[in-house]
């Protein structure tokens, strides 16, 4: 019996064997036939449900395949402070909290940039204590790899002039030693954000619940996550009361890696709306704060080479023994020397693979973001079967900072292209609350490799890089879907696959480039059930 018929629609299927039709059916989750309204609605019994698409565009649903879905639910709740344009004004909201919260409770807010700001001296604890000295202040810079905190926050970590860096992380100091207010990399965060109080399982089911809702009215379907396990027990909460309306593929951090394989768990475990994709583990910083690792210095710094996170030989061992226990790795590199030196380890750990006799696709290994690569290096990762998890925002977004701390090399920042046409499988994303989780912000750049207003012009920053519409969908659908295992069965709109699927106010294809932007979600399906619905 037929649940559910969908007609009257212009259907992008993105299956090469039957790439548009007008309607289609569905039993359960899944879609089992295709073809023209005719066809299909003959196919309706008298409990069908059948939804007039009144000629509306249709394509498959869109997954996100890198964001931090704990982090964005939780920013959600805190300060904005994406595209603050100025320093004063990020201190006027701050100001603005503190005089509706109680004293000794936590500011926390998200997204300043110093490029956004015209400044490049980091901020200082005091600037923010002229502002408030009866709240712990914890501002994240927008790449997430740095933090403008105030001194009362350093009072309460126990953060001194005595208090070493720690591995991997830097304290900024003054000239006297003692902590400037900003922390660089994952390890220095955390002396700060480990006494910042977090909000319960429960509490945080609630905040995903609402982002859940917003990212299904942006088209979304699906995504992967790469925040703490904490993120997996609220989205278990969240599908014990039947609320989980989106695939999720939950990767692991290091220092939960080896539970994980303590309880044998292998890449692919789970079923299709919550599964385990591989290990995440940081080779670098950003670009924002400078501390991606770089083979030849920033410009006009000729002693910052960036910070390596990760030492190479962990990574390798990191790596080896996970895909000795049937676990794929997605490694953080955004420096040249960062992804070189993954390249290398991935080349070494095929190697192991291949004497083991497990087949190259078996493991599907990843690099995230993949934001400047030396030239040798662009047609490795296609050549050792690395998937290039990229996010096509970045590019948009970074363009000044590109410019200005990496020169010419930025020729080969955020290029899609050269990894498209190397042969890589491209997977992209937001890097969500790093950027906005709309994923049509993220589509216009690939297509447009321009901003919002036009800017940098009208071909666009580095204009070679542009994908055609119909490669960056493909991006954001059967790319994801392959990272997941989860390719014959989603990512095109075909017998047999799951019934995700975007409703659009607009032909996608029959628009100018520049109209991408304005693209609205009017339904949403995921699983044959509509999660957002917006349309008669």
């Amino acid at each position: 019996m037929i649940d559910r018929i969908v007609y009257n629609a212009k259907i992008h299927t993105l299956n090469p064997k039957q790439p548009q039709v007008t309607a289609l059916a569905i039993i359960g989750e899944r879609i089992v036939a295709l073809g023209d309204d005719n066809s299909i609605r003959q196919l309706a019994g008298p409990n069908t449900r059948q939804d007039n698409a009144g000629g509306r565009v249709i394509i498959p649903g869109l997954t996100d395949a890198h964001l931090h879905w704990e982090g964005y639910s939780k920013t959600r709740r805190n300060l904005n402070l994406m595209d603050v344009p100025s320093k004063n004004q990020c201190l006027a909201m701050v100001a603005e909290r503190a005089r509706t919260t109680p004293p000794g409770e936590w500011i926390i807010g998200r997204g300043w940039r110093l490029d956004t700001w015209h400044e490049i001296d980091y901020p200082l604890a005091t600037e923010i204590d002229a502002i408030t000295t009866q709240h712990p202040v914890y501002l994240g810079e927008r790449s997430g790899h740095a933090a403008w905190v105030n001194s009362l926050a350093l009072k309460v970590a126990n953060v001194h002039a005595g208090t070493s860096d720690p591995l991997g992380g830097t304290v900024v100091r003054l000239p006297d030693s003692s902590p400037s207010g900003m922390l660089l990399e994952d390890t220095a965060l955390h002396l700060v954000s480990d006494h910042i109080g977090g909000p319960t399982p429960e509490k945080l089911a609630d905040y995903m619940a609402d982002a859940q809702a917003h990212a299904l009215r942006q088209g979304l379907t699906g995504f992967h996550d790469y925040d703490n396990p904490s993120c997996m027990v609220a989205l278990q909460i969240l599908r014990e009361r039947g609320q989980l309306g989106m695939r999720v593929v939950k990767q692991v951090n290091v220092p939960w890696i080896e539970y994980a394989h303590a309880a044998g768990l292998r890449s692919g475990f789970g079923d299709d709306w919550i599964r385990i994709g591989g290990l995440k583990i940081f080779a670098d910083g950003a670009l924002g704060p400078r501390t991606a690792l770089m083979i030849e210095p920033y410009e006009n710094e000729p002693n910052n080479y960036g910070i390596c996170v990760t030492d190479k030989e962990e990574i390798y061992s990191l790596v080896s023994r996970a895909s000795a226990q049937g676990v794929h790795t997605s490694i953080h590199a955004i420096g040249d020397k960062a992804v070189h030196d993954v390249l290398d380890i991935f080349e070494t750990v095929r190697e192991e693979e291949a004497g083991r006799g497990t087949p190259r696709s078996q493991l599907r290994h990843r690099i995230e973001h993949v934001q400047i690569i030396h030239p040798s290096d662009v047609g490795r990762l296609v050549q050792l079967n690395v998937i290039a998890s990229m996010q096509p925002i970045h590019a948009t977004s970074d363009l000044e900072m590109a410019d200005l701390y990496w020169g010419k090399r930025a020729e080969y920042s955020y290029a899609i292209r050269k990894q498209l046409n190397a042969g890589a499988v491209l997977a992209f994303g937001s890097d969500a609350p790093v950027e906005d989780l709309n994923p049509w912000r993220g589509i216009h750049a690939a297509v447009t490799r321009q901003r919002a207003d036009g800017s940098p012009g009208p071909e666009g920053w580095y204009p070679e890089e542009r994908l055609s519409l119909h490669e960056t969908l493909i991006g954001f659908t059967q790319g994801p879907a392959f990272a997941a295992y989860m390719e014959n069965r989603l990512g095109v709109l075909a017998p047999g696959y799951l019934a995700d699927m975007v409703m659009l106010d607009r032909d996608l294809f029959g628009i100018a480039p520049t109209e991408i932007l304005n693209v609205q979600a009017l339904g949403t399906m995921v699983g044959g059930e509509w999660r957002f619905k917006a349309f008669d």
